[in-house]
C-alpha cells in the first residue's frame, strides 16, 4: 500500500463501515424498541422499511450529486448529516418521530457507500486496485455479519439508543480526517438535472421495495402488491427509454455495454441475496428454535465475519496477481459448498457445528466477493465511475432486499404445506399424549406438541432455503469463470467498449500514487479544478459528453 492513498481510503472505509453497518445492527433492537415504544410488528418494521425505500430514492441521485457539489465536499455533507441523523433516532421519543428521524437518516446513509466508491477509484492506480477494494470491502460484507453481535450487546446490557449514539463522534471525526486528507476532484457544474430520469427510477425502486417489504403482509397476488410491482417495471422500463435520449443522463446505463461490469452485477445479486438469507435466519434459527438470546446468537455469526475480514484484503492481492476468474470461482464454489451443508441443520443441531458452517461460508464469501466487485469497475472510463458506483449500490440494496423477500415468501409457503402435511399423517381419533403430573391440564400437552411440531417445520423450511441459495451459488460459481483471467492491464480508461478481440487501449487518465492526474504514467497537475489540468486533456465533462453524443449515433 502506497502512502499516497492509504490514508485516504482509511478515511473513506471509516465512513462506509458506518453507514452499512447501521442497516444490520438496528434489525437487533425492534424488539426492544417495540416493547418500549407499543405498537404492532408491521408499525415497528416501518423503522427499518422506510430507511430501505428512502435509499432506493437517493442513492441514483448520487451520482449526479457529486459531479455537481463535488465528492470531497460531498462526503462530508453525508458523514456529518449521518451523525446527526443518527442523533436524532437516538433522542426519538415515540415510534413515529423514530420512523421519521430513520428516513432523514437514510439519506446521507444512501450517499456514503456510492461516494466512498466513486472516490476510491479515482485515488487508486488501476493495478493496485485489488488491494484496495479489499479493504474497502470491509464495510460492504463485514459490517452486515459485526452487526447482529455489536447490536446484541448494546440492546441487552447498555441501552438499544447506544446504536445511533455511536454514530456521532465517529461522523465528526470522519469528517474532520476527510477535510485534511481527501484530494479535491474536478466538478461538472454545466451538468443539468435530469428530472424525469429521476422521477421514474425514483418511483420505479420505490414502489418495488415498497412492494417487495409489505407483500408477505398485504398478500403477494393482492392488488396493492400486484398494481405496485407493475408500476414499478413500467417506470424502470421507461427510465431506461429516456437514460438512453437525454443529453445530460442521470445514470449513464450505456456502461451495461461492458460484459465484465455487468455479469459482475448478476454475480454480486447472487451474492447478497445468498449473504442476507442466511444471516437473517440463522440468527432466528438459534433465537426461535434453540432458545440463545441475541447477544449469542450473534456471537454465532461472528466467526464468518472475522474469516472475511481476514480473507479480503487478501483476495484482493490475490486479484492484483491473477486477476478475478479464479478466486472467485474457488470461492464461490465454497459457498454452494456450505450453504449445502446448512441444509441439514435439525432442532438438535450443535451450536459448534453451526459455527464451524458460518465461518466456512465466510470464508468463500471473503474470497469470491472482493475480486468479482472489482473485475467489474476495473473496465470502467474514470468518467463513468459516479454512474458504475451508483448502479453498483442499487443492485447490491435491491437484490439483498428481493432476494430475502423472496426466500421468506417460499419459507412460508414451505411451513404451510409441511405443517398441513404432518397434520395429514396423524388420524382424527389419535389421543393426545398427557405430559407432566395429574395436575397439569390436557390443553398444556396439546399446545407442547404443537410448539414442538412448528420449530421442526421452521427448521425444515429453512433447511429448503439454503438448499436453493446452494444452487444459485453453484450456477454463480459456473458464472464467474466467465471473468477475467490475468493481471488487469494499467489502463481502464477507455471510453468505449473494445472490440472483441482488440486489446484495451493503453493511454488512461489515472491518479497518480500522490493523489495527481498522470496520463500513461506522466505526472499530471492536482486535481483542484477543472481548470487546473493541462490544457492538452480534455475536462470530464467534455469527455463524457463526446462519449454521449458517438452513443447515439452509434
Amino acid at each position: 500500500m502506497q502512502s499516497g492513498w492509504g490514508l485516504p481510503l482509511l478515511v473513506l472505509i471509516i465512513g462506509m463501515f458506518m453507514s452499512v453497518l447501521d442497516t444490520s445492527i438496528v434489525n437487533v433492537a425492534i424488539p426492544t424498541i417495540q416493547n418500549e415504544f407499543g405498537g404492532t410488528t408491521d408499525d415497528v418494521e416501518w423503522v427499518v422499511t422506510g430507511y430501505t425505500l428512502t435509499l432506493g430514492v437517493v442513492v441514483p441521485i448520487t451520482a449526479w450529486l457529486g459531479d455537481r457539489v463535488g465528492l470531497k465536499q460531498l462526503y462530508n455533507l453525508a458523514l456529518l448529516a449521518f451523525a446527526g441523523g443518527s442523533a436524532l433516532c437516538g433522542l426519538a421519543g415515540d415510534l413515529n418521530s423514530l420512523v421519521i428521524f430513520r428516513i432523514l437518516q437514510a439519506v446521507p446513509g444512501g450517499i456514503l457507500p456510492v461516494i466512498t466508491l466513486a472516490i476510491l477509484l479515482r485515488i487508486v492506480p488501476r493495478h493496485q486496485l485489488g488491494a484496495a477494494m479489499g479493504l474497502y470491502g470491509l464495510g460492504i460484507v463485514f459490517a452486515p455479519g459485526i452487526g447482529p453481535v455489536l447490536g446484541g450487546y448494546l440492546v441487552e446490557y447498555v441501552n438499544w439508543r447506544l446504536i445511533f449514539y455511536i454514530n456521532v463522534p465517529i461522523g465528526i471525526l470522519g469528517a474532520l480526517a476527510a477535510t485534511l486528507v481527501l484530494p479535491q476532484f474536478p466538478r461538472l457544474a454545466g451538468r443539468r438535472f435530469d428530472v424525469l430520469g429521476f422521477l421514474t427510477i425514483g418511483s420505479g425502486l420505490f414502489t418495488l421495495l415498497l412492494a417487495t417489504s409489505e407483500g408477505e403482509t398485504w398478500g403477494w397476488y393482492s392488488y396493492p402488491i400486484l398494481g405496485l410491482y407493475t408500476y414499478s417495471i413500467f417506470s424502470l422500463a421507461l427510465f431506461v427509454v429516456i437514460e438512453l435520449e437525454v443529453d445530460d443522463p442521470l445514470l449513464d446505463i450505456r456502461i451495461f455495454r461492458y460484459f465484465p461490469y455487468t455479469n459482475s452485477l448478476v454475480l454480486i445479486a447472487v451474492l447478497m441475496t445468498v449473504m442476507y438469507g442466511i444471516l437473517f435466519y440463522v440468527p432466528q434459527f438459534l433465537q426461535l428454535v434453540q432458545g440463545w438470546g441475541a447477544f449469542n446468537a450473534g456471537l454465532t455469526v461472528l466467526p464468518q465475519a472475522a474469516v472475511m475480514a481476514v480473507l479480503m484484503p487478501l483476495a484482493g492481492r490475490i486479484y492484483d496477481r491473477i486477476g478475478p476468474r479464479w478466486p472467485a470461482t474457488i470461492g464461490l464454489t465454497i459457498v454452494a459448498v456450505s450453504t449445502y451443508l446448512l441444509h441439514s441443520l435439525t432442532v438438535d443441531t450443535p451450536r459448534p457445528h453451526v459455527m464451524w458452517l458460518m465461518t466456512m461460508l465466510g470464508a468463500g464469501l471473503g474470497l469470491a466477493f472482493m475480486p468479482i466487485l472489482t473485475g467489474g469497475v476495473a473496465v470502467i472510463p474514470l468518467t463513468r465511475t459516479s454512474a458504475a458506483s451508483a448502479l453498483n449500490n442499487v443492485v447490491q440494496r435491491v437484490s439483498g432486499a428481493i432476494g430475502l423477500a423472496v426466500l421468506t415468501a417460499i419459507l412460508t409457503n414451505q411451513r404451510a404445506e409441511q405443517l398441513a402435511g404432518r397434520a395429514a399423517l396423524v388420524p382424527a381419533n389419535t389421543p393426545t399424549p398427557h405430559v407432566g403430573g395429574p395436575s397439569v391440564p390436557d390443553w398444556l400437552s396439546i399446545y407442547a406438541l404443537y410448539q414442538q411440531t412448528q420449530q421442526q417445520v421452521f427448521v425444515g423450511a429453512i433447511d429448503d432455503l439454503f438448499l436453493i441459495a446452494a444452487g444459485l451459488s453453484a450456477l454463480a460459481a459456473l458464472g464467474a469463470l466467465l471473468l477475467r483471467s490475468g493481471p488487469a492491464v494499467t489502463s481502464s480508461a477507455v471510453d468505449s467498449p473494445p472490440a472483441a478481440g482488440s486489446p484495451p487501449s493503453t493511454q488512461q487518465t489515472t491518479p497518480s500514487s500522490d493523489g495527481k492526474f498522470s496520463i500513461d504514467g506522466q505526472p499530471g497537475s492536482q486535481i483542484t479544478a477543472p481548470d487546473s489540468v493541462t490544457n492538452n486533456v480534455p475536462s470530464a465533462q467534455h469527455q463524457t459528453r463526446n462519449q454521449q453524443n458517438a452513443d447515439r449515433r452509434s
